[in-house]
């Protein structure tokens, strides 16, 4: 007995409350975990987080920054480069061994690289069916997705410790507390955790940033630590916008706002940390920007033609499935309408319901209160500034990727702020509720808790039914993109509307469907590599019969599946003429010869 009453008191009076509490708060997060991936966990839906995970995946068995997804708009641009700079190499294309990458920043594959050189990923399915990643006898999780997913959940969760320790600094517990739990709570968040795409490390970076630049905004005000901490804090911020910038390009318009804050508030010194922050900001940037453009002749790769993509001058995707754009009639109009178009939508829909919640509301109220802290002000001063830039950048390099997934894309920049709007709307909240007399305790406590359960709704509808399926169809099913890639020897070369997800789950070399379905596919199978495979998914199949199918261009993949419907065959001059019969009716699969019959040898890794 004389143990247990020193261990309580302990507890209570020697800090080991402490430990409890934080112990309660592990359980809770990871209770919270474990339920959404049960009820709530899906399979790579996105384009952009399987093509960063199969160049990871190259990345990790050593075959460099190269890509089995092959754009036709990629292939233009490295032929073009290799004839302005009298390269006589016989595949300017590239497509005769392992294409280089000219799509993705290179932190993001390599922390995947990293990742897959530590775990043990099984990316070629089972003969037999696990628990868990069978439902039965059915196909349900994909491995690599799944370990990839609990991956950002942990950088998630870090970032959440960040925003709990900086709201603690700004303002107090309570807001440090509730604002850390709105933002476990956010369902977003965990949506973007489960895409595979890079925007929980994004997310990390940006709030590390915040971190960075109060403390730079403490020392000018207070000098404490002398001229190296500053210094140092000068080159963490422009490490963390590089990294940023190398992981998505577009992060990179926030060195402007970064300059500004430290030019205004950075002191004595502050000319000399704004340019100790760009030094650092673009010598990271130089070495990956070289790379590109001795590759390409640009600097960003086809990722620096986004600006183009869903203009007048280039609709939808058809840019990255050109291979011969037409670059030299641009003018300004198209752009400008691109422009004022997605910053309406930007303003109209996205901003004020940032984040799926109503917090959004009391941060933009909570603007026109004024802080008697000067940290709070000026950190909110950069944070306006940033939701400024941001929306621009997200306004001009809008694609067809936020067309086809609306808010989880990697073209949503705004949610990178959602932790800061979280701490100045739970600010706001708790000032109203200071002006506000309550009986008793119990019921300030009531309204604060009722306030985190409707903030949080979208998050707690996400664990009642129906359950979520995992599997993303249509039109990715891995086992189904497993099989056709294993009638391929590894170096043949496939064709697809979702190349994507062919390189990813298929381990194969995939070019997209080309414009044109006889000029254009014979361009690369008659002069640059043989297609061994045409794989046609719901994403064409189940496309609009009239506005896709029977208006479009003659030649067209619409006007080559209604001629093959029509009279039973494939047109006469296409080169892939066997199809597997009983095939699923929503895919549509021609080889070159009657593969499934003797599949080559699956030589995956």
């Amino acid at each position: 007995m004389p143990f247990l009453q020193d261990s309580i008191h302990k507890l209570e009076e020697g800090g080991g409350l402490r430990f409890v509490r934080f112990g309660l708060g592990v359980l809770v997060v990871l209770a919270l975990a474990v339920g959404y991936d049960w009820r709530a966990y899906r399979n790579m839906s996105s384009q952009e987080a399987m093509d960063a995970a199969q160049v990871g995946r190259n990345l990790s068995q050593g075959k460099g920054f190269s890509t089995l997804y092959i754009r036709p708009f990629s292939m233009f641009l490295l032929k073009r480069h290799a004839q302005a700079t009298g390269d006589t190499r016989p595949d300017p294309a590239r497509i005769k061994g392992m294409h280089p990458d000219l799509a993705n920043p290179p932190v993001y594959p390599l922390v995947l690289a990293g990742l897959m050189k530590t775990l043990p990923f099984e990316y070629v399915l089972p003969a037999k069916p696990k628990p868990f990643w069978n439902f039965g006898s059915k196909f349900w999780r994909y491995e690599p997705d799944f370990l990839i997913t609990v991956f950002n959940q942990l950088v998630f969760v870090a970032a959440t410790v960040l925003v709990f320790f900086l709201a603690r600094r700004l303002f107090d517990p309570a807001v440090a507390v509730l604002s850390a739990v709105l933002m476990l709570t956010t369902e977003i968040f965990w949506r973007f955790s489960s895409s595979g795409l890079s925007t929980m490390l994004l997310l990390f970076f940006f709030v590390a940033l915040i971190w960075v630049l109060a403390l730079i905004e403490d020392e000018a005000r207070a000098p404490r630590f002398g001229l190296m901490a500053q210094l140092t804090l000068a080159v963490l911020a422009g490490l963390l916008v590089g990294l940023g910038a190398l992981t998505r390009y577009a992060y990179g318009w926030l060195i402007i706002p970064v300059l500004v804050f430290l030019f205004l508030f950075g002191g004595q010194r502050r000319v000399g940390l704004g340019l100790v922050t760009l030094v650092v900001f673009a010598a990271l940037l130089f070495p990956w920007m070289a790379r590109n453009y001795s590759l390409s002749g640009t600097p960003f790769g086809t990722a620096g033609y986004s600006i183009l993509e869903t203009s007048g001058l280039f609709p939808e995707n058809r840019l990255l499935r050109s291979l011969e754009p037409d670059l030299s009639r641009l003018y300004l109009t198209p752009f400008w309408v691109k422009f004022m178009v997605n910053s309406r939508q930007i303003l109209v829909q996205e901003l004020p319901r940032l984040g799926g919640s109503w917090v959004t509301a009391f941060f933009l109220a909570g603007l026109l209160v004024p802080f008697r802290r000067p940290a709070i002000t000026r950190l909110r001063y950069f944070l306006v500034a940033s939701l400024f830039v941001l929306t621009v950048a997200q306004a001009f390099g809008r694609t067809q990727l936020s067309e086809d997934s609306p808010e989880i894309n990697s073209e949503n920049l705004l949610v990178l702020l959602l932790p800061m709007v979280l701490i100045y709307g739970v600010s706001f909240f708790f000032l109203l509720l200071d002006q506000l007399t309550f009986p008793l305790p119990l019921v300030r406590l009531l309204v604060i808790i009722l306030f985190g359960v409707l903030t949080s709704l979208p998050m707690v509808f996400a664990f009642l039914p129906p359950r979520t399926v995992p599997v993303s169809y249509p039109p990715y099913y891995p086992p189904a993109i497993q099989t056709v890639a294993g009638w391929m020897k590894e170096k043949e070369l496939a064709m697809s509307d979702i190349p994507w997800g062919v390189a990813w789950y298929g381990e194969r070399q995939c070019v997209w469907l080309t414009l044109n379905a006889q000029k254009d596919f014979l361009a690369i199978h008659d002069y640059q590599k043989p297609i061994s495979i045409l794989y046609l998914t719901p994403a064409t199949m189940d496309s609009r019969f009239l506005s896709q199918w029977v208006r479009a261009a003659e030649q067209s993949w619409g006007s080559f599946i209604l001629e093959s419907l029509v009279r039973k065959e494939v047109p006469p001059l296409f080169p892939l003429r066997k199809s597997p019969g009983g095939w699923l009716p929503e895919q549509l699969v021609l080889t070159d010869w009657e593969r499934w019959s003797r599949p080559p040898q699956d030589d995956r890794k």
